[in-house]
C-alpha cells in the first residue's frame, strides 16, 4: 500500500511562486507516473500535470503550461510541482497521485494524498 502526502500548499498574492511537495511512503512509487490535480471550490477535479516513471517526460494542462514545472526524485520517492506566476484562478486543493492511465487519467486504482490547499490572492 502507498500512502502519499502533499505539503507546500500556502497563501501567495498573484504573480507570486509556490513549490508543492508530495512524499510517498509504504512501498517505492518508482515504478508509476506520477501528477498532480487539482479541484477549485464548486468544480471538479482537473489534472494539472505528470511525469514519466523516469522523470524524462512531463505533460502540462493548457492552464498552467510555461508556469509549472513538475520533477520528481526517485531515491527519495517524491515528485514536485514548481508553480510561477501564480493566478487566483489556480486557487484549489491540489492533489498528489500515483498511477495513470493514458497521459492525463488518474487509473481507477490510483494512489491519490489528501491533498494540499492553494489560495492566490489578487
Amino acid at each position: 500500500q502507498v500512502q502519499l502526502v502533499e505539503s507546500g500548499g500556502g497563501s501567495v498574492q498573484a504573480g507570486g511562486s509556490l513549490r508543492l511537495s508530495c512524499a510517498a511512503s509504504g512501498r517505492s512509487v518508482s515504478t508509476y507516473n506520477l501528477g498532480w490535480f487539482r479541484q477549485a471550490p464548486g468544480k471538479e477535479r482537473e489534472f494539472v500535470a505528470r511525469i514519466s516513471r523516469s522523470g524524462g517526460s512531463t505533460i502540462y494542462a493548457d492552464s498552467v503550461k510555461g508556469r509549472c514545472t513538475i520533477t520528481r526524485d526517485n531515491a527519495r520517492d517524491t515528485v514536485f510541482l514548481q508553480m510561477n506566476s501564480l493566478k487566483p484562478e489556480d486557487t484549489g486543493v491540489y492533489y498528489c497521485v500515483a498511477n495513470f492511465i493514458g497521459t492525463t487519467r488518474a487509473a481507477p486504482d490510483a494512489y491519490w494524498g489528501q491533498g494540499t490547499q492553494v489560495t492566490v490572492s489578487s
